[in-house]
């Protein structure tokens, strides 16, 4: 029997009105080309453990690969065991982490403690964020060789200042894979790790098709290096103290770009790292690996080769460039890197994420605009529209030029010159490798001197505006947190949490029970019929019973539908855009295209609301369109 396979995206945790801040660690070591000496080599690539085939792409095609590392899973259960706990005060682990703990209630009492004191030993001030503690672990599990060994890269300057403060962890990690128990739960946890990232999955096939249909070019996936082979004497000569001929071979190096789900990492702190040709997106539970974070990794994996080929262009610029890269760090006391090509390679990939941000905006934008101005009933309305129109798009180019800037002042000298040269060339068709050697030939060192005085108005107003919302929705949060409903919303979103990670790892039935048990306590909640919903898709996806799976599909269908009912635009237009694209995801599959395009079109009308569904449905209706 030939099964289809559902698109079925989690979106549980996005729909509780939490707002994470997501924050890239940066390059743990090596370097961020395609070239460069490996720190910590990986001791034999991992094969990818299910298909990575999602949104009609298959994802190794562009070098992509979505699956759990055990470095990582093994270095972070051994940080939990030494006092690790990104818990919010007053919160409950989540169901992964809990696991885990009971796992390891048997630790040998000797390790724990070496584990603990050495934990104490070397944790950050008490400011420091339960991201940042974890972060330079984070470095060292990937630096570290496979189990069981998990050898240590050697002490050197060449390591990055945070790995080489834990390079110690290193030996009590191993003896922690040893004595914990660890060895034989790795499959099960490596299970649970892949179910999440099974469903980060689409999400990321599409920022990878966005990435590169913007730049209209293919990322390179591998290229050929020249290493010496062994040295031998010359040919034809016996004698001792004949000079040697070192010969050169040829081998192709493959370049990854891997996005590991992490059950045990601080909420919402996204991880990026760089070690020699493999490229890492360390991504916590909740995530969505459509964020802008993980766009700017994929662009920077993509772009790197290209500074690395063009690399005698920029360096005809070399010194201009490194005047102009000179006096903005004094300027502004930033620690960037003085490396030119470094600076070239990230003033293009923040360039690239400002203006895909910025398009994205301006076209929600215009769809809305275009909804309300047909809707209008005069040209009073008309015209009302057309202000808040301009408003809102002098306030999203603001937003472009404040995130420039940012870039700009952190060595990214030539952000606002890539930016204006991508935007003459966005609609051309053509490869961007086509125009980078004029692009760098054309380069006016003395613009983009100016470029602090140019930005600074944009600049004032996008931060004057955020300001007021800031304000305007910690009143809004204030108002809400002391009314009566408070303590009743906050028991809803903690427990819709733990059905979220219940579904996540698969385990449909105890989340179903769950859920009914909730629905008879808040009678009504749209956000449960949602999850039900959902519940009921996921299930569907693993039944090879046809009736059967036609049965929960028309009951998920009749969940959705009660979720938008039961649901306010004025509160729940996330939820709402969510479900819709839901329903025709599930129409879709079940072949009833008509029904769906009027659900995609119903989540494209509430246009890019925040934890909304607008580009999911933007694409199931073009796939629907779009002739085979």
């Amino acid at each position: 029997m030939l099964r289809k396979k559902l698109l079925i995206v989690s979106v549980v945790a996005g729909l509780l009105g939490q707002t994470v801040g997501l924050r890239a660690q940066g390059v743990a070591s090596g370097t961020s080309g395609a070239t460069g000496q490996q720190t910590g080599a990986r001791q034999g690539a991992q094969q990818p453990t299910t298909t990575q085939r999602a949104g009609g792409l298959d994802l190794t095609e562009y070098g992509v690969y979505v699956e759990p590392e055990r470095r990582l899973i093994v270095v972070m259960a051994a940080l939990e065991a030494a006092g690790f706990d990104p818990t919010p005060a007053g919160g409950e682990p989540s169901v992964f982490r809990a696991m885990v703990r009971r796992d390891q209630s048997s630790l040998p009492s000797a390790l724990r403690e070496r584990l603990q004191n050495f934990y104490k030993l070397k944790k950050l001030p008490a400011t420091a964020t339960p991201a940042e503690q974890a972060a330079r672990y984070v470095s060292l599990a990937f630096a570290l060789g496979e189990p069981p060994a998990f050898e240590a890269p050697a002490r050197s300057d060449d390591l990055p200042g945070g790995l080489l403060e834990v390079l110690d962890f290193a030996p009590l990690v191993r003896d922690f894979y040893r004595q914990s128990g660890i060895e034989e739960r790795l499959p099960q946890y490596e299970r649970d790790s892949l179910a999440v990232g099974n469903n980060l999955r689409p999400a990321t096939a599409e920022t990878v098709r966005s990435v590169l249909s913007y730049l209209h070019t293919r990322p390179t996936t591998s290229y050929i290096e020249r290493v010496p082979s062994a040295s031998s004497q010359a040919s034809g000569s016996s004698k001792k103290g004949a000079p040697e001929r070192r010969v050169m071979l040829t081998r192709e190096k493959q370049r990854r770009f891997q996005i590991v789900p992490d059950l045990l990492a601080a909420p919402g702190a996204i991880n990026f790292r760089i070690i020699g040709d493999d490229y890492y997106v360390i991504v916590p539970h909740g995530v969505d690996a459509s964020s802008s974070e993980i766009r700017r990794a994929y662009l920077q994996y993509v772009v790197d080769p290209l500074v690395v080929r063009f690399n005698r262009d920029i360096a005809a610029r070399r010194e201009d460039l490194r005047a102009l890269l000179d006096e903005t760090r004094a300027k502004f006391k930033t620690d960037a890197s003085p490396d030119v090509f470094l600076s070239v390679g990230r003033s293009l990939v923040a360039a690239a994420d400002a203006r895909m941000t910025e398009q994205s905006r301006l076209s929600s934008l215009a769809n809305t605009t275009s909804t309300r101005l047909r809707e209008a009933k005069n040209e009073a309305e008309r015209a009302q529209i057309r202000k808040e129109s301009q408003e809102a798009k002098t306030a999203a180019e603001d937003a472009t030029a404040a995130q420039l800037a940012d870039a700009y002042e952190r060595g990214a000298v030539l952000s606002f010159y890539f930016a204006e040269q991508l935007r003459s060339i966005e609609s051309s068709g053509f490869d961007i490798a086509a125009f980078l050697p004029d692009m760098l030939a054309s380069i006016d060192v003395a613009r983009e001197r100016r470029r602090p005085t140019e930005y600074a108005p944009a600049r004032e107003r996008f931060l004057a505006a955020r300001l007021k919302e800031q304000q305007a929705r910690a009143a809004l949060v204030s108002e809400i947190e002391n009314s009566p409903e408070a303590a009743r919303r906050a028991a809803l979103i903690k427990r819709l949490g733990e059905v979220d990670e219940l579904l996540r790892l698969k385990n449909h039935t105890e989340a179903e029970a769950r859920l009914r048990t909730m629905a008879l306590e808040f009678q009504g909640e749209p956000r449960i019929f949602f999850a039900l919903g959902q519940a009921a898709s996921l299930s569907a996806e693993q039944a090879f019973d046809e009736r059967l799976q036609a049965e929960r599909l028309t009951q998920a269908l009749a969940l959705y539908r009660m979720a938008v009912e039961r649901a306010s635009t004025d509160t729940d237009r996330a939820l709402i855009s969510r479900a819709h694209a839901a329903m025709g995801r599930i129409l879709a599959f079940l072949e009833r295209n008509e029904e769906a395009i009027r659900e995609f079109d119903a989540a494209i009308r509430l246009g890019e609301v925040e934890g909304g569904a607008y580009r999911d449905a933007l694409a199931g209706k073009q796939r629907l369109q779009t002739p085979n």
